[in-house]
């Protein structure tokens, strides 16, 4: 037995081709992260979803709200997930999971061990077995820490918080959690750390690996895989633009709904496209997008064109 180690989490996240932490979580890097702020979940949630990744968001409540009364933005969670898992106690696996972290150089409670080991716009992603009562994973103090090792990060806890007035005067942080309890922690162990681990139960439950980008919104979280990560952020630039125009098409009745819908655009939709791209003052941020894949669609078809765009 092991926590986090380098080889473990290299071997579950081969398709990643890109720089890693020395912990050997992939390292997405910031620009990406940075544009990922301006982007809403279902832009991003449908590149993954097509791919496969159906299980990835999970709906869960947050410390702050993601938009101001005045409809600013307020806070979203954006970063590279340190993952952990927990659960009940056990006297013998407790000393036994004590000592591998002591040989390890961590000190401190098993929840520490995951704080302490956060860096530069990290998240704490926190399977703690849907415990509220005494699984209270963050308060005050390890919410500071989170801010002060993160700088702009924050936590998905899968279990309980408690302190929330001092939580919430922490700036520039953001928490997701699954209940509330003034209990302290007590009565768990770390079962892995930099591993796969599960966020929700049931139907709304994702799967969350070192490395993954989280994203997290109004209604919850999503966990964005780190080799689709430029994918995600590319074809979500193009959701957004493509929403703008049509919606300006079908106030403008120049198209309906159904042809707005469609996954594969007609050529003379993607001219009308990329002509208000080109003289319109809102479609300067997405000049530098490619059309030529949707350009070859829609002269040689698409087997889901047929069907309503996602």
């Amino acid at each position: 037995m092991r926590f986090a180690h380098p080889e473990d989490v290299i071997a579950l996240t081969p398709q990643w081709k890109g720089e890693r932490f020395a912990d050997g979580r992939p390292r997405v890097p910031d620009k990406y992260l940075d544009a990922l702020y301006g982007m809403t979940l279902e832009e991003l949630w449908k590149p993954i979803f097509v791919k496969g990744y159906e299980n990835q968001f999970v709906p869960m409540k947050s410390l702050h709200p993601e938009f101001k009364a005045d409809g600013s933005l307020n806070r979203k969670l954006i970063g590279r997930a340190v993952t952990a898992v927990y659960a009940q106690t056990r006297p013998d696996y407790y000393e036994t999971s004590f000592a591998q972290a002591k040989a390890e150089g961590r000190t401190g409670t098993p929840n520490q061990w995951l704080i302490d080991s956060l860096t530069d716009r990290d998240v704490a992603v926190v399977d703690m077995y849907d415990k509220v009562y005494k699984g209270t994973f963050l308060g005050g103090n390890l919410t500071t820490a989170i801010r002060t090792k993160t700088r702009t990060g924050g936590a998905v806890i899968w279990g309980g918080i408690r302190d929330i007035e001092q939580m919430q005067a922490v700036p520039d942080v953001q928490v997701y959690y699954r209940g509330i309890d003034p209990t302290p922690i007590r009565d768990f162990v770390m079962i892995s750390m930099n591993a796969p681990t599960r966020i929700g139960s049931g139907e709304h439950a994702a799967l969350c690996l070192p490395g993954d980008v989280v994203y997290g919104c109004s209604g919850g979280v999503l966990f964005i895989p780190p080799h689709l990560v430029v994918e995600v952020v590319e074809n979500g630039a193009k959701t957004q633009v493509k929403d703008m125009f049509g919606f300006e098409m079908i106030t403008a009745n120049r198209f309906t709904t159904a042809q707005i819908d469609k996954n594969t655009w007609t050529e003379e939709m993607l001219d009308l496209l990329t002509d208000w791209i080109r003289t319109d003052p809102r479609g300067e941020p997405y000049r530098d997008i490619d059309w030529s894949k949707e350009y070859d669609l829609a002269r040689n078809g698409d087997p889901n064109d047929t069907q309503s765009a996602l």
